[in-house]
């Protein structure tokens, strides 16, 4: 009989429960327990859904002993982040306004893993609006990093990737504007994957209006604790869905085979990258080499340039979309510092003309890698520059606000134009800290970005645990 464990992977629990090899609700047990020892240091869940996770894994475990399919999810605890609608409580955005806005229905995605069997088990933290790249809100408060508590968790999708990384869940659903899924998968050793521009919906649009950036560079996505996992999740969330304009279904019958070969991208526009991201980004280097992918040296195509208009449309639009008078009360204090502070480092557009014209540029900018990924698909690189640094590191005014940005050129590249990307680790640094990078696909090509994290994650120290869970 498998152990109910709550490190086992995703995939694992999932074929486990399948077989009747164990119960759901055994499963959930487990993650249950594991979450009454860890969450009240971490704050990585909100709320707690002990009861409900209980039902519904009652009811997994009765599809399995009545001989029908409980579907590719089985018994695997997910996490929702306080973004993304549940109708078993509030969706808050971290943000005090919304404390009471429970939804009317599930959103798409939630919608499909409880359809595949997955059991919600708790709501995972994340700053107002997922503004910010620390996880921290009035609300809640603040998300701590279960390596290190004076080392950042990241953001915004902080809270799902500790539950991930502390077997509190198996999955979380979180979602990527900036960096959101990458940054914190790095922060605490779990792996994130940006899925491409529309490839999984994401929340019901009704009558609201939807900022363009928030339609362009944001999706829904998986983290978990292996790339299998991620994959499965993706597999499970993907495909059209008529409530999100955006969403879309990807080409019916794929092209040629993509060749197996990797552009490492070693200092972003030329950016200093401290000597433990190096240091990942090579032993990442050496797993796809002998694994027989053909690596080679890379530039990305105007990396700054996105990254700059990336950053100048961004706050473009959240300075409409935030204002206080708008939302009718103000932000909490860490994301109202957040915002000034990073609106005014990064100069938004003041004219129709400028933003026109900002917008005109990505046509040229995406045409550069479109070309550059015909003959070199996946690019190897950095989630960001740094180490992850201290909590609030993004606040204290211009210089950390561009810092904080500076550091994570690659990442934002890669919203700005809608791609792939998997987070994914590469062992522990000499600092004892989680170490990663990540790979970086076509527009639909999540399954040669898995394929090549699969080689990295084969060929790369595996990371303990965490130190908040003590020795295995």
């Amino acid at each position: 009989m498998t152990s109910p464990h709550p490190d086992l992977p995703a995939a694992a629990i999932a074929t486990a429960v399948r077989a009747g090899e164990v119960s759901a609700q055994e499963v959930v047990d487990a993650h249950l327990a594991r979450i009454d020892l860890v969450n009240p240091g971490l704050n990585a869940l909100t709320v707690v859904f002990a009861d409900r996770a209980r039902e519904a894994a009652a009811l997994v475990d009765a599809a399995v002993a009545a001989g029908r399919d409980p579907g590719a999810l089985a018994g695997v605890p997910v996490s929702v982040k306080e973004n993304i609608d549940l109708t078993w409580s509030a969706t808050t955005n971290g943000w005090r306004g919304l404390a009471d806005a429970v939804p009317a229905r599930d959103a798409t995605i939630v919608r499909r893993v409880r359809e595949a069997g997955a059991v919600p088990i708790g709501r995972g933290n994340m700053p107002d609006f997922g503004m910010r790249w620390d996880t921290d809100n009035d609300l809640f408060g603040r998300t701590l990093n279960p390596w290190d508590p004076h080392r950042s968790a990241g953001g915004s999708s902080g809270g799902d990737a500790v539950a991930v990384a502390t077997g509190m869940s198996a999955l979380g659903l979180g979602n990527d504007f900036g960096g959101s899924l990458r940054l914190p998968a790095y922060a605490v050793g779990a792996v994130g994957l940006r899925p491409s521009r529309g490839a999984v919906p994401r929340a019901a649009v009704g009558d609201h209006p939807v900022a363009l950036t928030l339609q362009q560079f944001s999706v829904n996505g998986p983290i978990g604790r292996r790339v299998d996992d991620v994959a499965l999740a993706f597999a499970v969330l993907r495909g059209w869905d008529a409530d999100d304009p955006v969403s879309g279904a990807a080409p019916a019958t794929p092209g040629e085979p993509l060749p197996r070969r990797v552009g490492v991208v070693r200092s972003p526009a030329g950016s200093s990258v401290d000597a433990e991201v190096a240091a990942g980004v090579v032993r990442a280097r050496a797993a796809l080499a002998a694994a027989g992918w053909e690596v080679v040296d890379v530039d990305a195509p105007l990396l700054e340039e996105a990254a700059v208009l990336w950053r100048r449309l961004s706050c473009t639009d959240m300075l409409i979309s935030l204002d206080p008078a708008a939302l009718g009360q103000p932000l909490g204090r860490s994301a109202t510092d957040f915002l000034r502070e990073s609106t005014a480092a990064a100069r938004p557009y003041e004219t129709a003309r400028e933003y026109a014209e900002a917008w005109a540029r990505r046509a040229v900018i995406a045409a550069a890698w479109q070309r550059l990924q015909a003959d070199v698909p996946v690019l190897l690189g950095p989630v960001t520059a740094s180490r992850m640094r201290g909590p609030d590191y993004d606040l204290g005014g211009a210089d950390a606000a561009d810092t904080a940005w500076r550091d994570l050129w690659l990442t934002v590249t890669v919203n700005f134009l809608g791609l792939p990307a998997l987070a994914l680790p590469t062992g522990p640094g000499a600092d004892g800290l989680p170490s990663g990078v990540q790979l970086i696909g076509p527009l639909h090509g999540e399954e040669i970005v898995f394929d090549a994290g699969r080689a990295v994650e084969a060929g790369v120290p595996r990371l303990g645990r965490p130190p908040v869970l003590g020795e295995a």
